[in-house]
């Protein structure tokens, strides 16, 4: 089967941890023609569940991001499964021995994707949802001479404990699963999949999601078909070590854990010259807006400007809040101007 991307092959990786991903691989998708592109490059990474093909909700003809006026780039996160993953590396690399990569390692490795293979010396954008959020805050910090703006949405510079927490929580409920075998597994742990599903979808949305009944906005009947539907989509479309690699990434999440910035959160906020926007959501229970408001105070081109929606987290997800749609849309236009 034709693949619908491309692959960077670069050959042996060492990473923030000191280990070394070996026969390192990342792949993209490429959307309009960047010689005609008057208005820039805009790089999405992807998110936690997302791939190349998710983002292309993010933009289209007629809209803030648009291929016929932008060239954009749509990186996948290593450890999605297209991406080097535990899932698709060969030993010493497979399944459970899957070094653990940061935020860090792969914005560097997309920093080399973009210079190296495609010729690009400067962003006019880097947006992206969730962990693709989480991405841009590095880009920022970590090339500050290269990018021209940034626009996080429900995300975060660091992750913080409560959200390590969180997190803990549906890694627990997979991994208790005996099938799970520490990774090492002979067939999917598909208990632990479905109950990591489920977990997550009680996280996903706000309390006022559920309460008003929000789901049938999705075409669900009842709370129970929800989370029945989660469960069966982790189960049947993702590889267990794959989530808890990106989940691992999304943990060590910080923009300054590196030789820049040692550890110096402010340091590392303050280095980003990028114009900014900051776009949470308020009632995100992963995100919440007070992390990103303390965040905005030390940048010197950012904007805070949060977004309520009882879709919680999920509100950035392309199609469900159509509100949260337009002032995405509007904010992008603002940094693009």
């Amino acid at each position: 089967m034709t693949s619908d991307y491309e692959t960077f092959e670069m050959g042996d990786v060492a990473l923030q941890s000191g280990a070394t991903l070996h026969n390192a691989r990342l792949t993209y998708k490429t959307y309009g023609d960047r010689a005609n592109a008057t208005r820039g490059t805009i790089l999405l990474p992807t998110f936690y569940t997302g791939t190349h093909n998710r983002n292309e909700g993010f933009f289209g003809p007629g809209r803030a991001i648009d291929p016929a006026r932008h060239y954009v780039i749509s990186v996948n996160l290593i450890g999605n499964g297209l991406s080097s993953s535990p899932s698709n590396s060969a030993p010493p690399c497979d399944g459970p021995r899957f070094p653990a990569v940061s935020f860090y390692d792969n914005v560097a490795c997309q920093h080399r994707l973009l210079t190296e293979v495609l010729g690009i010396e400067r962003i006019a954008l880097v947006m992206g949802w969730s962990m693709a959020g989480c991405q841009a805050y590095h880009w920022g910090a970590q090339y500050p001479d290269m990018v021209d703006a940034i626009l996080p949405c429900c995300a975060s510079a660091r992750t913080s404990p409560h959200n390590f927490v969180f997190l803990e929580g549906v890694k627990a409920a997979l991994c208790a699963d005996q099938d799970w075998k520490d990774g090492d597994y002979d067939s999917p742990p598909v208990r632990g999949l479905r109950a990591f599903g489920r977990v997550y979808a009680g996280w996903a949305f706000s309390q006022t999601f559920y309460r008003e009944g929000l789901y049938r906005q999705l075409g669900y009947k009842t709370i129970e078909d929800l989370l029945t539907d989660w469960g069966t989509d982790h189960a049947r479309n993702w590889d267990a070590n794959d989530l808890l690699a990106k989940l691992s990434t999304w943990q060590g999440g910080d923009i300054s854990a590196n030789p820049a910035y040692g550890g110096n959160l402010a340091a590392a906020l303050g280095a980003i010259r990028a114009r900014a926007i900051l776009m949470p959501c308020t009632q995100d229970l992963y995100f919440p807006p007070e992390d990103n408001a303390a965040e905005a105070a030390l940048m010197p081109n950012a904007e805070f400007r949060p977004y309520t929606s009882p879709w919680g987290h999920c509100a950035a997800n392309p199609g469900n809040d159509t509100g949260f749609t337009a002032a995405l849309e509007d904010n992008i236009r603002s940094l693009l101007a």
